[in-house]
């Protein structure tokens, strides 16, 4: 998530620990037998070493870019999902006819309804249990169903089908609203193309194994006068590009629940904040400080 609290560099490297322990014992180990023992004959010419290093900033930079894409597009969902949120209560406020004996009923239903979608959208993303108020409201509307946000949208149009009958709307404000409610279903469905989209194994096996390669090569093609410099660059390096490769990992997945996460539960607080204020609710929940973060 975009990030106020800061995570440590050693947080982070525990992400990839096992490859850094792999990596400084084998640079010791080839490390002395390329200065001392039976290796120190072999020589990999430098450019072989660096056609391998320019094909893993490639694909490392490919990797990259495509996982900020995934997690960028996220945010733009959320956040259009906050915008929609504010414009369907606001039309219900201006839209509702506030002679009808139900205005203020239905209009903190469309609020309730709303705030539980946007809580039940991030915990069913995350895959979490839902949360004691998303449970309560589901338990009070019978909803059993296995797509919850979808089935709250339902409630949506139900109740919004029952204000045209029941004359609080007409047809050209039923068709507006109707419209906000099919855009926070297409962000829905945006969120879980994401979510359902896995990021193609293959291609973090082969830049991984492309790293290991390019880490085993490296020590014959470094100088052997400074066995320290040689021990150094091969532990170095390689751990660069495995850090480079373990964020984009951490990006490409932005609903699942870790320090770069979209920061789902703190919109859905913004949204509840927001529409409270907007029906002069009183009941607004204080903000609170989200838990995110930033590596490196």
């Amino acid at each position: 998530m975009l990030l106020n609290k800061r995570i440590s560099i050693w947080s982070f490297l525990k992400y990839i620990k096992y490859d850094i322990l792999f990596i400084v014992f084998y640079a010791i180990a080839i490390g002395v037998l390329d200065q001392f023992g039976f290796l120190s004959k072999i020589s990999i010419p430098i450019a072989v070493t660096g056609v391998f290093g320019t094909a893993v900033a490639l694909l490392l930079g490919f990797r990259t870019n495509q996982a900020y894409e995934r997690w960028w597009e996220a945010r733009i969902i959320w956040g259009a999902i906050v915008n929609d949120s504010r414009t369907l209560v606001r039309q219900g406020i201006t839209f509702y006819d506030r002679q009808d004996g139900q205005y203020e009923f239905r209009i903190k239903e469309i609020v309730l309804r709303q705030i539980t979608w946007c809580y039940a959208l991030g915990e069913s993303l995350r895959k979490v249990d839902f949360s004691p108020k998303v449970a309560g409201f589901l338990k009070i509307q019978d909803i059993n169903d296995q797509n919850v946000p979808n089935a709250i949208l339902l409630k949506h149009s139900e109740a919004l089908s029952e204000a045209l009958n029941d004359k609080v709307i007409n047809k050209f404000q039923q068709v507006q609203i109707d419209s906000t409610i099919a855009r926070l279903c297409d962000s829905m469905g945006k969120c879980e193309r994401i979510k359902n989209t896995v990021f193609p194994k293959a291609h973090s096996l082969l830049i991984h194994l492309i790293i290991y390669v390019f880490a085993t090569m490296l020590p014959f093609g470094l100088s052997d006068n400074y066995l320290s410099v040689e021990i150094g660059l091969t532990i170095a390096i390689p751990i660069i590009f495995i850090a480079i490769e373990k964020t984009s990992i951490l990006m490409q997945d932005p609903f699942e629940n870790d320090p770069m996460d979209t920061p789902m539960t703190d919109l859905a607080q913004t949204i509840e904040i927001n529409l409270k204020q907007m029906t002069g609710d009183e009941d607004i929940p204080e903000k609170k400080k989200p838990e995110t973060y930033y590596v490196l």
